[in-house]
C-alpha cells in the first residue's frame, strides 16, 4: 500500500512541476495547425530519412508534419536505443511508467496493444502533445488499460525531436508482441 502511495506521490509532484514549468493557458489549448495539404483531403508525402533527421523542437515537428508521415530514423539503433533509455530515465517516464515499462500507474509500455496506438507517428504525437491534445486532433483510444489521469504533453520538456525518437527506440524494445504485431 505504501508503495502504491508513494508512486502516487510521485506521479502529483511530477505533475505539478510539469504545470509549473509549463502552465496551460487558453492559447495552449488549440491543436496544431492542419498543414493545407492535409486541409484539402490529400495524401500527405512522406518525410525523407535525411528530413527527420534534421533536429526541430518537437511541437515545431508536429506542427510541420501532416499526420501520418513522422517515422522513427532510429529505429534498431543499439546507439540510439542506449540514448533512449537514458533519456526515458532523465525525462522521469518511469515515474508513471515504471523503470522497465512495465506500468504502474500509467499503461505498461510492454503489453501487445498500447493506448493510442503503435505508429511512430502516433507515439511521436502522444509523447510531444499529452493525451488530451491528441483526442481532441480525432485519436481515439485503443488500450483497455487503466490510468491514473492524462499523460502530460512533453514536448517542450524535451529539448528535440530527435530525443523523442530515441526514447520511442528504447520503448519499442518492450514492446511483448511478436513480428506480426510489429508495424514500424
Amino acid at each position: 500500500m505504501q508503495r502504491v502511495l508513494r508512486k502516487a506521490a510521485a506521479a502529483l509532484a511530477l505533475g505539478a512541476v510539469v504545470a509549473y514549468v509549463n502552465p496551460i493557458s487558453a492559447a495552449d489549448t488549440s491543436a496544431p495547425p492542419v498543414p493545407p495539404a492535409q486541409a484539402e483531403g490529400a495524401a500527405p508525402a512522406p518525410l525523407s530519412m535525411d528530413e527527420l533527421k534534421k533536429p526541430m523542437k518537437p511541437l515545431e515537428r508536429v506542427a510541420a508534419s501532416p499526420k501520418g508521415t513522422l517515422k522513427n530514423p532510429y529505429t534498431d539503433n543499439p546507439e540510439a536505443i542506449a540514448e533512449g533509455q537514458k533519456l526515458y530515465f532523465g525525462k522521469s517516464c518511469n515515474g508513471c511508467h515504471g523503470g522497465g515499462g512495465g506500468g504502474g500507474m500509467c499503461p505498461p509500455l510492454t503489453n501487445t496493444v498500447w493506448v493510442y496506438g503503435d505508429t511512430d507517428d502516433t507515439l511521436f504525437r502522444l509523447i510531444s502533445l499529452g493525451s488530451d491534445e491528441l483526442k481532441k486532433a480525432g485519436y481515439a483510444r485503443k488500450g483497455t488499460e487503466g490510468v491514473v489521469g492524462p499523460m502530460p504533453p512533453f514536448g517542450e520538456l524535451i529539448d528535440t525531436d530527435q530525443d523523442v525518437w530515441k526514447i520511442i527506440a528504447w520503448i519499442r524494445t518492450k514492446f511483448a508482441g511478436g513480428p506480426e504485431r510489429r508495424h514500424w
